[in-house]
């Protein structure tokens, strides 16, 4: 029910937000959170996944590791957004504003950051109705911001919606960790972590940075290689592809912590839990798949006329929610059973693929290249952890890992 509302919120703002700005400064912006979403994961080094993981199996762990999540979160995330600021300068292109990427590094490093690990406190409890209310605030208040800013400048500039995304997303990173606090107790604030913990959530951190690069990377290419109009086409049908994910995200977040209890005896155990969700996940999948061919037509009537390229690459994209839901279930089967580093390592491989081919595809086809990409991204992706758990699974190997 959170991620259907959160669903219906966060069309309505895609909607007002990219008809405001337009093709062009819709492109800039995606450009700009594309390339901050690579660094994002090692905002909070993994804590927040290694809260979720320690806290299932033992709860006397949540104050320790909540406090180890705001401790690294607030040293990594100061030196990634200096990072991210002086990397902008070599990745993107000169016309779209330092201030710009200032500004939303800001708001999705340390800021987005506290917001998921306020989430996931309340996602290792099981209190999801919580999780889902954080999750809808962060929609809901964007939503209010963009309509805001709408209604003071009719077609506002990127920079102009850079400042209200900023104070959108510090207001809901405040609330929620007010909220986790007075919920759930406090935090116990260590400065040092071990090493063990650093490199756990270095696994996290690594997993989750190659997931974005494969999934937008393409976007911060298109700018690049491209031109803004291109990424403003793409960037709003692979909006449209993430909002029609989102009840199979909410079956991910009510079973993670799952994961790690059934995981505890091996690949074999967390996989026989996964089978009857990723069918289920899979059939979503297909179902959107075909109502995104027959209804991709309607974009350019709710986007207006400049999207109208968006319907053609939305259709290109329609078999993704199929493929996601395939390879999201097969990568926590593996996280859950230990196996992070093994599933870091694939979406390395698979990351590294994607660069590859998108200098290749993207310069020759703009958003085509990057639309095809991105289907053979994810299809190599769902294979190679399919192969990993199938092999891992085999009752041979599961007796060793059950062994003590």
């Amino acid at each position: 029910m959170g991620q259907g509302l959160r669903l219906l919120v966060q069309a309505i703002f895609f909607t007002v937000i990219a008809r405001a700005l337009g093709v062009d400064t819709y492109g800039s912006f995606v450009g700009v959170a594309a390339l901050v979403g690579i660094l994002y994961p090692f905002g909070a080094l993994g804590s927040g996944h290694l809260l979720v993981m320690s806290v299932a199996r033992d709860r006397r762990m949540f104050s320790i590791a909540w406090g180890d999540a705001l401790v690294t979160t607030a040293v990594c995330g100061a030196a990634l957004v200096a990072a991210v600021v002086l990397l902008s300068h070599y990745v993107l292109p000169g016309t779209i504003p330092t201030r710009l990427v200032l500004l939303v590094a800001i708001a999705d490093i340390p800021g987005l950051c506290l917001i998921t690990i306020a989430g996931q406190a309340f996602q290792a409890f099981e209190q999801l109705q919580w999780t889902a209310a954080l999750n809808v605030f962060v929609s809901v208040n964007r939503l209010l911001g963009a309509v805001i800013l709408v209604l003071i400048h009719h077609h506002p500039t990127a920079l102009q919606w850079g400042y209200v995304y900023l104070a959108c997303t510090a207001v809901t990173a405040t609330v929620s960790s007010a909220l986790a606090f007075y919920r759930l107790g406090a935090p116990r604030l260590v400065l040092r972590r071990s090493g063990h913990a650093l490199w756990n959530g270095l696994h996290f951190s690594i997993g989750m940075s190659a997931q974005t690069v494969y999934n937008d990377i393409d976007k911060t290419m298109l700018a690049r290689f491209s031109s803004l109009n291109a990424t403003g086409i793409y960037g709003a049908a692979y909006r449209l592809i993430d909002v029609s994910f989102a009840p199979v995200l909410a079956l991910l977040y009510s079973a993670y912590p799952n994961f790690f209890r059934q995981g505890s005896a091996g690949v074999s155990s967390s996989f026989t839990y996964a089978k009857p969700l990723l069918r289920r996940a899979v059939g979503y999948g297909a179902l959107m798949a075909c109502a995104i061919l027959l209804c991709a037509g309607i974009v350019p009537f709710v986007l207006g006329k400049e999207y109208a390229n968006t319907t053609e690459a939305l259709r290109w994209l329609s078999p993704l929610p199929v493929l996601k839901a395939t390879h999201y279930f097969l990568a926590d089967t593996l996280t859950g059973a230990g196996r992070q580093g093994l599933r870091s390592g694939i979406q390395i491989g698979v990351a590294l693929f994607n660069v590859l081919i998108n200098l290749w595809l993207i310069p020759m086809y703009s958003w085509r290249g990057a639309a095809w990409s991105s289907i053979a991204s994810d299809a190599l992706l769902a294979c190679a952890v399919g192969t990993a758990v199938y092999i891992l699974s085999r009752p041979s190997r599961a007796l060793a890992e059950a062994e003590p």
